[in-house]
């Protein structure tokens, strides 16, 4: 099977350069199944039910979500049980919803978890103990192919991940910081990357408009970050090929807005 990842989804940039081209990039790629995170999806804080739907009805298959997942904590406790949208599976007990859903693709199951870090922030239980724990039950079940978004401030925390589950799960790839990194690669058939970055406005901070920002960074004065109406957006997108639970290919595409071509790296297999 082949699947896909989308990164940060950061306001209406975001949705609209997503809107504008991923059923696109699932023809010519031929992907079977799009996983996205989407808690900065509406106004750059939580998710509404309207956009959940309009992400869902432009391709991606389920979304998963960080510590923004309950800003709007209302529509986001009828989506978790209403619709494929997951959050932190290792939440404290008593939150509603889950971070853990299994899909069938081509005939085959797939299992999508979604995991936070301790390192700034909100309360969650132990990612480390969880995944593991995780991934023995899915192992016991005989699921093999195992895709994990970990929203995680800390690379060091992304990259224990790894080294705990290489070999043991399909991929793993990193959320939060917004800011892509450049360390894709397979090793012992789990595709990873730290960092996939946003999918949103790239010419200001974070996917935010750069006043607020510049102001805190200069003053120490902070205020709400707003997503810009107008900027230079960008669409990030990884795509795994996954073999009876092992990664075999992997690479990332970079959308830009003003330019027609896309941007492609191939993942380094050790």
């Amino acid at each position: 099977m082949r699947i896909a990842f989308i990164g940060d989804i950061v306001g209406r940039p975001g949705r609209k350069i997503i809107k504008e081209n991923l059923s696109k990039i699932r023809t010519e790629y031929n992907i079977d199944f799009v996983i996205a995170n989407g808690e900065n999806a509406s106004h750059g804080f939580g998710l509404t039910t309207k956009n959940c739907d309009e992400l869902f009805k432009a391709g991606i298959d389920v979304i998963t979500g960080g510590n923004h997942s309950f800003d709007k904590k209302r529509e986001m406790f009828v989506l978790l049980e209403t619709k494929n949208v997951l959050r932190p599976d290792n939440y404290p007990p008593g939150i509603p919803g889950t971070g853990l859903k299994v899909f069938e693709v081509n005939d085959e199951k797939l299992a999508v978890i979604n995991l936070m870090g301790q390192f700034c922030m909100p309360t969650v239980e132990n990612p480390f103990n969880w995944a593991r724990k995780l991934v023995d039950d899915l192992k016991e079940q005989d699921i093999k192919n195992i895709f994990i978004d970990f929203h995680a401030e800390a690379t060091s925390e992304k990259r224990v991940i790894l080294m705990m589950l290489k070999g043991e799960v399909s991929a793993i790839c990193g959320t939060h910081t917004h800011v892509g990194t450049d360390d894709l690669q397979i090793m012992d058939g789990t595709s990873y990357l730290t960092d996939i970055g946003l999918t949103g406005c790239r010419d200001n901070v974070i996917g935010m408009d750069k006043k607020v920002p510049i102001q805190k960074a200069t003053t120490g004065l902070g205020g709400h970050f707003e997503v810009p109406n107008s900027c230079k957006s960008i669409f990030q997108i990884m795509v795994t090929d996954i073999e009876d639970g092992k990664a075999v290919n992997s690479f990332k595409l970079k959308k830009l807005c003003d330019r027609q071509e896309l941007i492609k790296t191939d993942a380094i297999i050790d």
